[in-house]
């Protein structure tokens, strides 16, 4: 048995909830039962920081009623995620949050379960998929997009997440949502939010009901897809899956629901995460509209083509500055499968570690004025991004580095390139976005926002 296989039967061996003896690990677990929950729902950064002036960069906690250990820094973000003894367990960390919601997702799997269903869903992302997918994201976009209204305020999020899901079901369902649209979205939000509910009980007019009765109705929907898929002739990825579980084998129809399930989230509510960050970013330093609009008229076309993706040099500056300011997962959690030394500190086997995104972001000895929206920090004659390998890392890092960053900025700068062509963006003076701010950031009041013609 090689290690990998090792630390699989580790992890299935762990218990439910994590490991609660810590006492040499320095820290306190906030309120009775309750912890640090309220304040890592309601300002987590707050909270992060706060912790480390207090503790340094390595302390306990309890949150959602489960005690762990949070190490930060990129020394801690390589240690946990790069993970070359495979020590570290992602499905055992997110299980007891997300396992009913979107079960045996590949951030779900752990080790060698892991890199054999990654190496299946990674077929979606390689170039020639992602050149395919910007053809579409084109042309619907730019037809979608001319329809909003202008002069009169509207609420951002509810416009983005209704485009992003039809592009994303055409794309790699193969499908035109039509009617059914809204209640696909609405069954995604709901899972997405039950993630954090406290009552998992299924009572009628709860979070929790709300999330199960989501995830029942988009199983049912890609479900009854299947048999159709696996004899289309199409190229969606959806028709390709299907028929790579036939010819792999260890794939079954359940496995291929809940890839899918898991995918078109993945791929939709973190772009929406992050195009609502963009978009609230753009119009609170208009200048970068400007800026970006010049980029864009100077290249004298009406799409764009893959290889025009990597011209739009200050887009991607925005993009990449965002994500460190607003990342859309904030904090990554693991669960060790057996006993390991962090900076002279034990952490014994099944113990929560979480690596913190955010905090990491914000650190001074990385990031000049980390609090300030500074593009060209990401420029290649300041380059500040390459400091450290695991100091910029919206996207994770190691064995379960995200699969769709690639498609998350080429649908950022191509949803960009045809708005802000079109379109000017403001929101009102002073107004700041109270978001949620885990799993994914989300503006709570849907991003107020005025769109303009140019």
């Amino acid at each position: 048995m090689n290690r990998m296989e090792s630390a699989q039967q580790e992890a299935n061996l762990l218990p439910r909830m994590p490991q609660r003896k810590l006492e040499d690990i320095p820290g306190d677990y906030g309120w009775p039962l309750l912890g640090e929950t309220v304040p890592f729902l309601k300002d987590y950064h707050k909270l992060v920081t706060e912790r480390a002036e207090k503790y340094g960069l390595v302390f306990k906690g309890s949150v959602l009623f489960q005690r762990g250990v949070t190490l930060l820094g990129p020394e801690a973000n390589e240690f946990v995620l790069k993970d070359p003894d495979h020590v570290f367990s992602s499905r055992a960390a997110w299980n007891p949050i997300l396992e009913k919601l979107f079960t045996d997702g590949l951030m779900l799997r752990d080790f060698a379960d892991h890199k054999f269903h990654r190496r299946i869903m990674q077929q979606a992302f390689k170039k020639p998929a992602l050149a395919s997918y910007l053809d579409r994201m084109n042309a619907h976009i730019g037809r979608e997009i001319q329809h909003w209204p202008t002069g009169t305020e509207i609420k951002f999020l509810d416009h983005i997440k209704t485009l992003l899901l039809d592009v994303g079901a055409q794309i790699f369902f193969g499908l035109e949502m039509g009617p059914e649209s809204d209640k696909v979205n609405k069954s995604f939000i709901d899972a997405t939010e039950a993630s954090l509910a406290v009552l998992r009980v299924e009572i009628p007019g709860t979070l929790w009901h709300r999330g199960m009765k989501g995830r029942r109705y988009l199983e049912d929907f890609v479900t009854r897809l299947i048999p159709e898929k696996r004899n289309s002739e199409h190229s969606d990825f959806f028709s390709e899956l299907c028929k790579a579980a036939d010819e792999e084998g260890g794939l079954s129809d359940r496995d291929v629901m809940n890839h899918m399930i898991f995918l078109l989230f993945a791929a939709h509510d973190t772009t929406t995460s992050t195009l609502c960050s963009v978009l609230y970013m753009l119009a609170k330093h208009p200048e970068w509209q400007d800026i970006l609009y010049e980029e864009m008229q100077g290249m004298n076309k009406d799409e764009l083509a893959y290889d025009d993706l990597a011209k739009l040099e200050k887009t991607g500056w925005v993009f990449k500055e965002t994500l460190r300011m607003r990342p859309p997962l904030t904090t990554f959690p693991r669960r060790t499968v057996k006993d390991v030394t962090f900076k002279g500190y034990t952490l014994p086997r099944n113990t929560l570690v979480n690596v913190s995104t955010l905090y990491t972001h914000y650190m001074d000895e990385y990031w000049t004025h980390p609090h300030s929206f500074d593009p060209e920090r990401f420029s290649d004659e300041r380059a500040e991004h390459k400091k450290h390998f695991y100091q910029w890392l919206p996207f994770g890092g190691g064995h379960h580095k995200c699969l769709g960053l690639n498609f998350a900025e080429l649908q950022t700068k191509t949803f960009l390139f045809h708005f802000l062509k079109q379109y000017k963006v403001s929101v009102k003076p002073g107004y700041e976005v109270p978001t949620q701010q885990v799993p994914l950031i989300m503006p709570k009041d849907g991003l107020p926002v005025t769109i303009e013609k140019r």
